[in-house]
């Protein structure tokens, strides 16, 4: 069995796991106005406040705030990563992260800067906005020889990510992996989803009838996974593809389907024994119906649920983890009750969706939380399920 055996997180809700878990309970969402990535427009985005790790002692490609984040949330385990490393040696410790914009948010500085002086500043590095530099740049900090390399899948890059780690510590190819997320806000990414009109300048309402789009987030969540028992495992995963289009998923939802029921197969869980599942509910239209009639059609209409982006916003490749970390720390033995993720939204059903039962505030399950789903359906049609279980 595969365990998640710590985690490092920062994200809008904070930076340590009190914290986060303070203010998800409490519905305290950490989306806010802002014009930082959209000059002369406000708009809501999960944004980090926190402060982040001095990164002017690395090389000048690793230099981004990118892997900052990373960083900050490696430097909440690292005692327990070094502590793997040695148990097992720098070759069987792997690293396996999803991102979908890296450093992108340095590039665009950098051209900036270039339009006004005609050169690029003597900061920049175009290594700065690959991909691998979040892989890479942990790699280095932390001496590890084994496989390390990143998935960029869109929003499902970092449980993607986590479902490859599972498979190499399976197939005996590394006896640890330090897995997860990450990604930064940067203008980019905010232009491109404002030019495809699937932003909302307030709050996400995802699954509401008067839903109108995402809020973009960033942040960083790192688990530790490895054979050693821990208190929760991951137990199942499953990944699709549909093949259908580019940005908008199959509204049949097959592909989506098909990775839930790999997730529950793979664990050998029936559906009825789900107790949470955490949405992809990104508040796009197509989306979330997609999503609801998918959920309608494996689970018991009791099941509870909730989106937890309009506390994060979407994290993109980083939300799978960011998500996942949401429900291993509702999984922790400091919530015995089984206190459950609200969902936050304006109320109004959609009567084009099923029924859900969309978790108010204060929810709980009277027991702890045993198992949860937890889905990123992304752009492209990649579809990807972790299945947490607690022992």
């Amino acid at each position: 069995m595969l365990y998640l055996n710590q985690l490092g997180m920062v994200c809008p809700l904070g930076e340590s796991h009190a914290e986060i878990s303070r203010r998800l309970f409490a519905g305290d969402s950490g989306v806010g106005m802002t014009a930082r990535h959209s000059p002369g427009r406000e708009l809501a985005l999960g944004c980090v406040e926190t402060a982040l790790p001095d990164v002017s002692a690395l090389p000048l490609g690793q230099r981004s705030r990118n892997n900052q984040l990373a960083l900050a949330a490696l430097a909440q385990i690292r005692p327990h990563v070094d502590a793997a490393i040695q148990q097992f040696g720098a070759g069987r410790v792997a690293i396996v992260l999803g991102t979908s914009t890296s450093g992108i948010a340095q590039s665009e500085a950098a051209f900036r800067y270039r339009l006004q002086h005609a050169r690029f500043p003597a900061d920049f590095d175009y290594g700065q906005q690959e991909m691998a530099s979040p892989a890479a740049t942990l790699a280095s900090v932390l001496g590890v020889t084994g496989p390390a390399y990143v998935h960029s899948s869109a929003c499902a890059s970092s449980s993607k990510a986590m479902a490859s780690a599972a498979r190499l510590i399976n197939m005996g190819l590394c006896d640890a992996v330090l897995t997860g997320g990450v990604d930064s806000l940067c203008a980019f990414t905010v232009a491109g989803f404002g030019a495809l009109e699937s932003v909302s300048a307030a709050r996400c309402n995802p699954f509401s009838a008067n839903r109108n789009g995402i809020n973009i987030g960033e942040g960083a969540a790192l688990f530790l996974m490895s054979k050693a028992e821990a208190s929760v495992s991951l137990r199942g995963w499953g990944e699709s593809s549909d093949g259908y289009h580019i940005s908008a998923p199959d509204p049949s939802g097959a592909g989506a389907r098909s990775a839930i029921e790999q997730a529950l197969a793979r664990a050998g869980v029936a559906p009825k024994h789900i107790d949470y599942i955490n949405l992809h509910g990104t508040a796009t239209v197509q989306n979330d119906a997609m999503e609801g009639r998918v959920i309608a059609a494996l689970f018991a209409d009791d099941v509870a649920l909730s989106s937890t982006k309009p506390f994060t916003g979407h994290a993109l490749g980083a939300a799978g983890a960011v998500e996942a970390g949401l429900c291993w720390l509702a999984m922790q033995d400091d919530n015995p009750q089984g206190q459950l993720p609200p969902h936050l939204w304006d109320g109004a059903c959609d009567p084009g969706l099923p029924q859900l039962n969309l978790l108010p505030a204060g929810a709980r399950l009277g027991h702890p939380l045993r198992w949860a789903l937890s889905n990123s359906f992304a752009f492209g049609g990649a579809n990807a399920s972790l299945l947490l279980g607690r022992e």
